[in-house]
């Protein structure tokens, strides 16, 4: 079949055709650590085949994308000639023999013998192929028979525990009711906080806040919630019409609004397609291509044109980008909440029902490195250095891989040595913070196997069990940009510890990459190794069959595919959520501010401080006070400019101070108060445009708190 022929509708894998030549294979070994990931490079069966493809109507299902949604296991002709150990992938042969019950794609008998071509690496960066995708059953294969992860059917390895349920679905009613409290919003179903006015207050101040597409994914969920109630025979739940009011008109939320209704310009902007506007709701964009495409059908098949990866861009935004972590922490948690609406909203646009899972409690170790919660391990790393948000471990592991230099072949791929491994971990689990652990004695390939198996043994996986199928649904969305918008809100969503260790993460793979033309590892080929391990905890493959296994593999091996390759736009704040953010502050100062006491304790204040700000009178003239508490320098008038930046504000301060031991890079302009808690700007904002925005905020510069 050709591409243009699957590219009008969806593919299924219907059998992997395989050539591989199977050599003796060692055991695993038995340990009290966590078993080793991999074994010598030199006993490992090399496998290669080819998977069929058919054209499909059914798109989906709750494990991953269209595009795998079933396999028929067969078997295939074997060549007899020697493997070659240093090759990844060989070109596939498209001659395959009839399926055969109950033979697995994975592990196919030796039938006959051919001629076999020459193996090379595939350096495409444009689509996952088979052709990688070897290199996935590869690193399954290497994860199952180390004792990393249970057959099906399996239990753990010798004098284990059974594996325990790490996570279940939620009961009728209960994801709603979930779903609600998460998003702030409990008071619409629970009565005991019906008569809590600060709870009804901040319900409504979000609610009002909330766009067209955001406001109709909290109404579903209620009505949803609504009709299980009453088939429980509880009490009547607010109605949703009740729920959603018109919001007061204020002057000031005016200034924030740039368009349409709750500060959503028209989604009809001449943006690229390789241009993300990040002004407009994710949610809100996704309805215009909906309405706008309704013959369309969702294509993300292996051979779709949109299965290459663009340079995507943000559009340029002159009140500066937001990263996280520039916000503070209250600001943050009313951003979970918006970005929890808009994410739910955006997979509701396409028709895409996210099943919520729920991870139960389970008896992990208290202590050590392998296996042990990172939440634990943070706090154990953190009473050694405070402000620490990536375990040493994993820190340390990185470290030594990019000190002994990236250019080692096949990084992450090969495996390093069984035995060598498990005896590894177990004195790293002994020596490592006392300082005598022999990291010069490390190999490469051991390491990585090390990186490998702290991943995979994480007592919850590093996406959560939460967020996990929702990582796997965003290969559902009809578009790469709606799957970019889709990863961006989940990475918000990650809990803080998951959400860094991952940032560092793709930053490391990201420097493998770096090296490809050494290691011979790209981004394609860096994804498909490291698919299984992230997504592969501890007991999942007893938990799936093996046609459910097939139809993750392209969606896992995407999934991490777009981390690494849009990582410097994944871990930002998009504009819209920012100006929700903005709203919500806004509105409920205008509501405390209708309060006699606080208006006369406002204006104490603001008595109090003219003095202070007289010299110069900012704003009415065209000028900002700086303020420096940290320093020599306190304060420094500025005058506003168009072209004035953020960055300018800092030379300048730097030129004036000259007791300052800090480098520029370390120092940031935080804008503080008004409709924003505290935010470091990006060193790109326009000072103008931003205080036009936040005219009653004050400038700050301290040293970045990152």
């Amino acid at each position: 079949m050709s591409r243009q022929q699957q590219e009008s509708q969806g593919v299924v894998l219907t059998g992997y055709h395989s050539n591989a030549e199977l050599l003796p294979k060692t055991g695993p070994c038995a340990s009290s650590c966590p078993s080793a990931q991999d074994h010598e490079p030199n006993s490992h069966s090399r496998r290669t085949g080819h998977y069929a493809v058919q054209q499909s109507q059914n798109h989906g299902d709750r494990y991953g994308p269209s595009t795998a949604a079933s396999c028929t296991k067969t078997t295939g002709p074997e060549p007899s000639s020697q493997p070659n150990p240093n090759a990844a992938a060989c070109p596939r042969s498209q001659h395959s023999s009839s399926p055969k019950p109950g033979s697995s794609p994975r592990h196919s008998p030796i039938s006959r013998s051919r001629a076999k071509p020459p193996c090379q690496r595939c350096n495409s960066q444009d689509s996952l192929d088979e052709l990688e995708m070897d290199d996935y059953w590869k690193e399954v294969e290497n994860i199952t028979r180390t004792g990393g992860g249970a057959g099906r059917g399996e239990g753990g390895g010798e004098g284990e525990m059974p594996e325990e349920e790490q996570q279940k679905i939620s009961e009728e009613g209960e994801q709603e009711e979930a779903w609600l409290t998460e998003a702030g919003l409990a008071r619409l179903f629970d009565d005991s906080l019906a008569a809590d006015q600060d709870q009804e207050e901040d319900s409504a101040v979000f609610l009002s806040t909330l766009t067209r597409t955001q406001a109709a994914a909290v109404e579903r969920r209620v009505a949803s919630l609504q009709q299980t109630l009453r088939r429980r025979n509880r009490q009547h739940v607010p109605d949703v019409r009740d729920i959603f009011r018109p919001p007061e008109k204020d002057d000031d939320l005016s200034k924030l609004k740039g368009g349409s209704e709750n500060g959503q310009k028209d989604v009809t902007s001449s943006e690229t397609e390789t241009e993300l506007n990040v002004e407009v709701a994710f949610s809100e964009q996704a309805l215009t291509y909906r309405d706008n495409h309704q013959r369309l059908k969702v294509n993300t098949g292996p051979s779709s044109p949109d299965d290459k990866l663009p340079n995507f861009k943000l559009l340029r935004d002159k009140t500066g980008q937001t990263r996280i972590g520039d916000l503070s922490p209250l600001d943050m948690k009313k951003v979970h909440r918006v970005v929890l609406v808009e994410m739910t909203a955006l997979f509701d646009t396409a028709g895409i029902d996210l099943k919520a899972h729920k991870a139960v409690k389970l008896k992990t170790k208290e202590s050590g490195l392998f296996g042990v919660p990172l939440a634990t391990l943070l706090d154990q790393d953190q009473r050694r250095v405070s402000g620490t948000k990536v375990p040493f471990i994993l820190q340390r592991l990185m470290s030594h891989i990019e000190e002994e230099g990236l250019n080692t072949e096949g990084l992450l791929r090969i495996p390093g040595a069984a035995t060598r491994v498990k005896s590894l971990c177990q004195e790293l689990e002994s020596s490592f913070y006392d300082g005598t652990f022999p990291w010069q004695q490390l190999k490469q390939h051991d390491a990585a196997s090390l990186l490998k198996m702290f991943i995979r043994e994480l007592p919850h996986p590093l996406l959560t069990v939460e967020y996990l199928n929702v990582f796997l649904a965003v290969n559902k969305l009809p578009t790469k940009k709606q799957q970019l918008q889709a990863l961006n809100l989940l990475v918000l969503l990650l809990p803080e510890a998951n959400r860094d260790t991952l940032k560092a993460l793709v930053e490391f793979f990201q420097h493998v990459i770096d090296h490809q033309a050494k290691n011979k590892m790209t981004l394609n080929n860096v994804s498909v190794v490291m698919a299984p391990n992230i997504f592969m905890f501890k007991g999942f493959r007893s938990k799936v069959t093996e046609q459910q296994e097939f139809s993750m593999a392209t969606s896992t091996a995407n999934i991490v595919r777009l981390l690494i390759r849009y990582q410097n736009l994944l871990w930002t704040i998009p504009k819209f959520i920012v100006t929700q953010l903005r709203h919500q502050n806004m509105e409920s100062q205008r509501k405390q501010n209708k309060e006699r006491a606080v208006r006369k304790l406002l204006k104490k204040m603001t008595t109090e401080k003219t003095s202070e700000k007289a010299i110069p009178e900012e704003g009415s003239q065209g000028f900002i006070r700086v303020q420096a508490p940290q320093f020599n320098k306190v304060s420094m008038a500025v005058q506003l400019t168009e072209e004035l930046l953020a960055v300018d504000v800092l030379t300048r301060f730097l030129s004036q101070d000259c007791s300052v031991a800090v480098k520029k890079e370390e120092l940031c302009l935080y804008e503080i108060g008004g409709n924003i808690k505290e935010r470091c700007l990006d060193g790109e904002t326009f000072m103008k445009d931003l205080f036009q925005l936040n005219p009653t905020a004050e400038w700050v510069i301290k040293v970045a708190q990152k």
